[in-house]
């Protein structure tokens, strides 16, 4: 926006723009936490996709912490630790879910339909997109890479939890078992690049 005297005023100043992106941070936070409860799900069901899911939630619990702290002024050295951080909890997050299927093709243990996960990963998948859209957006105007970032890695969020949801649905809706852990595999490629792009991201 331009002034009367001619100079450029910003539509928003940082500090809102700060506020706001710490704002879409807790939420962010808040769904995470509650979406803890796939968990549970996961273990009564034993379900690959919904466990990988869950497990999925903890670490984007502490990847918003850690944009949260750089938001709020954290100093610029911490920031290498706390990517290799998370990209060791996608790698084990990987790891896991690599094992798991194996269990399930191996002993032939067939994972049965959960309605609260179809529901839950469906609300999550609008949620999310509505998160990123406001998170890369904020980003942009706030001129913060790693918010900007964060938000494109909840946009990969959305896209994931449509995966698990179609995995789901047609488990539930044809019995379809197998389509359930082939959306773990698509969490195990998901967990892969992101490990590599958080340990890319530590080196100079």
């Amino acid at each position: 926006m331009t002034s009367p005297d001619g100079s450029t005023t910003p539509t928003m100043d940082s500090g809102m723009l700060l506020r706001r992106g710490l704002r879409l941070e807790y939420a962010t936070l808040a769904w995470n936490v509650i979406g803890l409860g796939v968990l549970a799900a996961a273990i009564q069901a034993g379900s690959p996709a919904l466990a990988g899911f869950g497990l999925d939630s903890l670490i984007e619990i502490f990847a918003s912490v850690v944009v949260v702290w750089q938001l709020k002024g954290a100093h610029k050295e911490r920031e290498a630790p706390a990517m290799r951080l998370i990209g060791t909890a996608f790698a084990v997050l990987g790891a896991y879910l690599l094992i798991q299927l194996a269990i399930v093709f191996a002993t032939g243990v067939r994972p049965s339909t959960s309605a609260p996960g179809i529901v839950w990963t469906a609300l999550t998948f609008v949620v999310m997109l509505a998160l990123a859209w406001g998170k890369i957006r904020t980003g942009r105007s706030l001129g913060n890479p790693v918010l900007r970032a964060e938000g494109k890695v909840t946009l990969v969020d959305a896209y994931l939890a449509s995966a698990v949801l179609a995995g789901l649905a047609l488990n539930a809706l044809f019995g379809w078992w197998w389509a359930d852990p082939l959306a773990g595999v698509v969490i195990i490629y998901y967990a892969l690049i992101e490990a590599r792009h958080a340990f890319k991201h530590t080196t100079p």
